[in-house]
């Protein structure tokens, strides 16, 4: 026997040997092909480079036909006008006429003229354009050039001169040219008298002129005159430009020089060495110049060392005895660019081939065992909680096959308990996860109807609190809800059972058996059903609720597949997860419903720690949900976009409830300090005593003087103006202590002068005080008794510094901004007698403030979930003002939430109307709104909460519920809103 590990190492899978093979063969399939497809493609391009040489020779060609055959007729006929063929110059004017329309006919014709054996000539020059008028100074309406010169051999005299005419060969300027050198008979193209042809084509060159390179034809008259004309050959380039194949080829016209004739690029032939000669190729181009020294070789292939060309030559007629020669050179790789495109292509498109065609190879070899695989994948994922795995074909294989359709069941049965799971955990509302209950599970026992029962009230009975029928929820308040009893011997069988140990139980009733649900059966006009009734239980055990399903009888065999174990086991499963999430729900109920239990106890707390702010954190919360309201439902621009959810309204709710829980750190003497010198009780009666001791003095003073002696009439004035100027001092510190009105700079100045007054103390007043207050009176030296004191007294003991803990720093993570004073307290008489306006001095009036900052720090210290994160923002921005001034962050408008806005307004109008201050009365309607219009006006609050805070009527929404009748009174709303600066 092998072995089988040794034998495991050297043998592969026949699937691998069978991949390899369609491997190799694809990409050798590729490579052949690819190889040929180059090798034709290269041939055709090859060839058909040939035959486009020849059709550009024959365009060269024909070119030149085109441009000279035309002239030659014309010259032939023009030869032999009677004017031309005279002797008598003065007539040779008389050919302006044809001449202007043959040069017209022609354009190539760059000039006509006519010479004699005399030396006089007649030419006429059409200027077409204004670049060919400036080279020869024409005016600019001129369209003709007409020059003539007239010799006389007696006289020994040339007469030149140059006219311009225009489009209807009006006269515009002539010009003679004194000392002309000119001689036709000079000139090439003059054939002369005895030549052997009367007909003659000169080599291409620049004309002097016009700098345009042409050639010139002229025929001989039987008379001593020849005629001729200036052809320019500019067409040939603008044919050998459109004959350029390819960005690099070259491709030239040239003489038996070596001179070009044509180039596709014409500039060049302007700019050769020599101004007044036609360039040489090879100042052109040095491959062409390469390829005109060193000649094509038979495979018409040239390499210049730095390039592989493709070339050719041709010899080319042009009608007279000038031979003029077409070079052409293609770059080789421009001109194999697409062969080489298509080689790669070829070679792309085989490596796809092979990329796509390798896997179906593997596929098509492991068909026997992929299902395997495949099923071991497929469990793989099941592990994975995968349940989107695709499912495999069916296997020719028959226990292959059965294996994935069990597999299958199993994946959509774990996919569909998971996914009722996620679903079922996803609610956050009671009614809408008591639907998902019946729905899904509706949909797993394809049953018609379906109920659910809870437990009511921690008790055994049963109260209906879900009902589906064919699909459709039920409005439970139009069906008849009997409470279902376990305990009672009148109650179902099937009820009985599930009370009794079982968790599931599967009926057939008919209609007498139905009971209680005889009304669910004629709705589904039945006789008789099939019931799956399932208990409800917590995590431990206990029963919170019944699911009762409900499904026709239709006396198929389909209704017992519906009854199957392994499907009312499923049902069963699914219905525990639901109960787990039924009773997390109620304990989330429930936990809001203690949450909302100790925030309105915090909140009745507070009020009732004051008799004078009592109900305060009450009626805001109800104002503020009012305005919320009115904007929720109002269209206008600011508010259309406000549409909270349910968490948002629940947020808001609890901010109201909790706005003012920072107070319950603040003494409730500060907060009901009714007057200046109150603490824990009023120290006006410390000052009273003060007064009646100096009273007393007065007295005391009057008896000592009559025992004295003294004047008692005079003795009796003094002591009288004594006693009433010590009255009307202490009624106005009295009054002074109230802060009703304001302090004016003489009432403090009075003050003052009263505080003056001394009287003598007699007893050590540190005796029998606190340990605390001891440790403050050490702050002053210890006087010897009696000490002589002022009347109002701002001692050091009176001065209570602040401890460290309480200083908050400018650079403070909550973003608080306030003014800490320097002391915690300032119980100084004199100093809390002269506050200027109320009863509060800075110190207290922090410590009120600071009830806002308590409330935001114990508000963002609490573990509230993500959606009542926002609760401190709201909470703590209700004393903040539009402008930015207000506490404890001075934040702006734009800054602020919506909600925590609304919460100023509610906070301002309810302190406001209160009817339980004790520093000031209870303001009407009309009163309390005008004073929020002026702060609209000067913003403190916000302008368009204010708008519809009055237009909606929220105010009076809120004064018939809390305001006493006699502060409800008319209200100018147009007044109003003028006033808070709102456009009406």
């Amino acid at each position: 026997m092998r072995n089988s590990a040794h034998s495991h190492k050297r043998q592969f899978p026949l699937h691998v040997h069978i991949s390899a093979m369609f491997t190799f063969l694809l990409l050798l399939l590729g490579v052949v092909l690819g190889v040929f497809n180059y090798q034709q493609t290269t041939h055709i391009i090859l060839d058909s480079s040939k035959k486009l040489f020849g059709y550009i020779e024959q365009d060269v060609q024909h070119d030149l036909l085109n441009a000279y055959q035309p002239i030659r007729h014309a010259l032939n006929l023009l030869i032999l006008n009677p004017d031309a063929m005279t002797d008598r110059v003065e007539r040779r004017t008389e050919l302006l006429q044809p001449f202007v329309q043959t040069l017209e006919d022609n354009h190539t014709l760059s000039a006509l003229f006519l010479g004699d054996d005399n030396g006089n000539f007649f030419l006429v020059r059409p200027l077409r354009d204004q670049a060919t008028r400036l080279k020869v100074q024409a005016p600019p309406q001129a369209n003709y050039e007409v020059w003539s010169i007239k010799r006389s051999e007696q006289q020994g005299t040339v007469e030149s001169k140059k006219t311009y005419l225009d489009a209807h060969l009006t006269q515009l300027e002539q010009r003679s040219i004194p000392d002309e050198t000119f001689d036709p008979r000079t000139r090439k193209w003059f054939i002369p008298a005895h030549a052997s042809q009367d007909q003659a084509t000169t080599s291409p060159y620049l004309f002097f002129s016009t700098r345009e390179v042409g050639t010139t034809l002229a025929r001989r008259s039987a008379t001593n005159t020849v005629m001729g004309a200036d052809v320019t050959l500019s067409q040939l380039s603008s044919t050998l430009a459109n004959h350029q194949t390819t960005p690099g080829t070259q491709i030239v016209l040239f003489d038996s020089d070596g001179r070009a004739i044509a180039y596709p690029d014409f500039n060049k032939l302007l700019t050769a060495q020599d101004p007044a000669k036609l360039p040489k190729v090879s100042e052109l181009s040095p491959a062409l110049s390469y390829l005109i020294d060193q000649g094509a070789n038979p495979n018409r292939r040239l390499n210049d060392g730095h390039r592989q060309w493709i070339v050719s030559q041709f010899t080319v007629d042009d009608g007279g005895a000038n031979g003029l020669k077409l070079a052409m050179m293609v770059p080789e790789d421009e001109l194999l660019a697409d062969a080489y495109r298509l080689r790669w292509q070829g070679a792309l498109v085989t490596l796809i081939a092979l990329f796509l065609c390798v896997p179906m190879g593997w596929v098509t070899s492991r068909l026997l065992v992929k299902p395997l695989q495949a099923l071991v994948r497929e469990a793989d994922a099941i592990r994975r909680f995968d349940f989107n795995y695709t499912p495999r074909q069916q296997s020719p294989v028959l226990e292959i096959d059965q294996l994935e359709a069990s597999m299958g069941r199993m994946r959509e049965t774990l996919a569909s308990f998971f996914e009722i799971t996620s679903s079922l955990s996803a609610h956050t509302r009671f009614e809408p996860l008591l639907q998902s209950v019946l729905f899904e599970t509706l949909k797993i026992a394809q049953a018609e109807a379906g109920l659910i029962y809870l437990a009511k009230n921690d008790s055994t009975q049963l109260e209906l609190k879900g009902l589906i029928i064919n699909g459709q929820p039920q409005d439970l308040t139009t069906q008849p809800q009997p409470v279902l009893d376990p305990d009672d011997s009148q109650s179902p069988e099937w009820l009985r059972a599930l009370f009794e140990g079982h968790d599931s139980v599967a009926r057939a009733l008919n209609l007498e058996q139905a009971g209680d649900l005889q009304p669910l059966m004629h709705e589904l006009d039945s006789q008789s059903i099939h019931l799956i009734g399932i208990r409800l239980h917590n995590r431990h055990g206990e029963t919170v609720g019944i699911l009762v399903l409900v499904l026709n009888d239709s006396g198929s065999l389909d209704d017992q597949d519906h009854l199957r174990a392994d499907r009312i086991a499923f049902i069963q499963a699914v219905s525990g997860t639901a109960a787990v999430a039924i009773e997390s729900q109620r304990l989330q109920a429930r936990q809001k419903q203690l949450l909302d239990a100790l925030i309105q106890l915090l909140a009745g707390a507070i009020d009732a720690k004051s008799p004078y702010t009592a109900s305060h954190c009450q009626r805001v919360p109800t104002l503020t949900l009012m305005l919320a309201q009115a904007a929720a439902a109002s269209q206008q621009k600011p508010f259309e976009q406000y549409n909270p959810s349910e968490e948002q309204w629940e947020a808001l709710r609890i901010a109201a409830w909790l706005h003012d829980c920072g107070k319950v750190t603040t003494p409730e003497y500060v907060v009901d300090k009714a007057t200046k010198l109150e603490t824990l009780y009023d120290r006006i009666h410390e000052i009273r005593t003060r007064f009646e001791v100096l009273k007393r003095d007065t007295w005391i003073n009057y008896w000592q003087a009559r025992a004295l002696g003294g004047d008692d009439q005079q003795l009796s004035e003094l002591r009288n103006a004594s006693l009433s100027a010590l009255d009307e001092e202490f009624a106005f510190v009295a009054q002074s202590n109230m802060g009703g009105e304001a302090m004016m700079d003489a009432d403090l100045e009075r003050l003052n002068a009263i505080s003056r007054r001394t009287w003598t103390r007699t007893l050590d007043d540190r005796i029998g005080v606190s340990w605390e207050e001891h440790k403050r009176q050490s702050t002053r030296e210890e006087q010897d008794l009696p000490v002589t004191e002022r009347l109002l007294a701002d001692k050091p003991e009176h001065l209570f510094t602040r401890p460290e803990a309480d200083v908050i720093a400018d650079e403070n993570p909550w973003g608080f901004k306030l003014d800490v004073p320097k002391y915690k307290f300032n119980r100084g008489e004199l100093y809390n007698l002269s506050t200027r306006r109320g009863t509060l001095t800075s110190e207290e009036r922090y410590i009120i403030n600071n009830h806002i900052v308590q409330t935001i720090l114990m508000l963002s210290s609490l573990p509230l979930p993500s959606y009542l994160s926002n609760i401190a923002e709201i909470a703590g921005g209700h004393h903040e003002k539009m402008d930015g001034s207000g506490y404890p962050k001075r934040l702006k408008r734009e800054e602020m939430s919506l909600e925590s806005r609304m919460m100023a307004i509610a906070d301002i109008f309810e302190a406001l109307t209160a009817s339980d201050r004790p520093y000031k009365r209870s303001k009407t309607l009309s009163e309390a709104l005008s004073i929020m219009a002026g702060m609209c006006r000067d913003a403190h609050i916000d302008p368009q909460l204010f708008a519809l805070f009055i237009h909606e009527q929220v105010f009076m929404e809120y004064a018939r519920q809390f305001l006493e009748p006699e502060q409800i009174d008319a209200v100018d709303i147009d007044a109003l809103m003028s006033k808070a600066g709102l456009t009406i």
